[in-house]
């Protein structure tokens, strides 16, 4: 009797091409209109944890595991996506409030990401001193310096911030295309 290894599952080469497509075009964006496009992905984020809230809360009827966890999620989720998108319909001064509401949004992901360089720099540091070597002590000294001063700044990191992804979404994109056509 011979048996038969089952095929591998692999990922077919066009959809990373399409997705560098589109991270190429979603940076063209950001850098070509910031402001705008950083409003448009706020109002998608937005509406985006309205639904995984509201998915949330259903699937609790069908899986009770971590029902708890899941509660919460889905609540916060439901109500952080409420609060975005109410700061973009119903009021008397729409593009304020709608920048307003992208503004608060940046800068909650700079602090995000403020933090994180912190504790990667932390992690790093901690690494080095187990035996990590210099580059380890380097990265986590930097990571502290680079999370500090984005706490430190986090208005001018919330304002820098479209076009810094606009930059990674087309360096991203171009990578995904290298890889999607080795694939090939």
């Amino acid at each position: 009797m011979t048996a038969t290894a089952a095929p591998a599952k692999t990922t077919r080469w066009w959809i990373i091409l399409v997705e560098g497509i589109l991270a190429i075009i979603l940076g063209l964006f950001l850098l070509a209109s910031p402001v705008k496009t950083a409003a448009a992905l706020t109002l998608a984020l937005g509406i985006y944890w309205i639904i995984i809230g509201i998915l949330d809360l259903v699937s609790l009827f069908r899986d009770r595991t971590a029902w708890g966890w899941r509660l919460f999620i889905g609540i916060i989720a439901l109500l952080a996506g409420l609060v975005i998108v109410s700061g973009f319909i119903g009021n008397d001064r729409p593009l304020a409030e709608a920048l307003a509401t992208t503004a608060a949004v940046g800068v909650a992901f700079a602090w995000v990401i403020g933090f994180m360089a912190v504790i990667y720099g932390i992690v790093a540091l901690i690494a080095a001193f187990r035996g990590g070597g210099w580059g380890a002590a380097i990265m986590g000294v930097l990571g502290i310096l680079f999370g500090l001063l984005i706490l430190g700044n986090t208005l001018i990191a919330a304002a820098s911030l479209p076009i810094a992804l606009g930059i990674l979404f087309i360096f991203g994109g171009i990578f995904m295309l290298v890889v999607a056509f080795r694939m090939r």
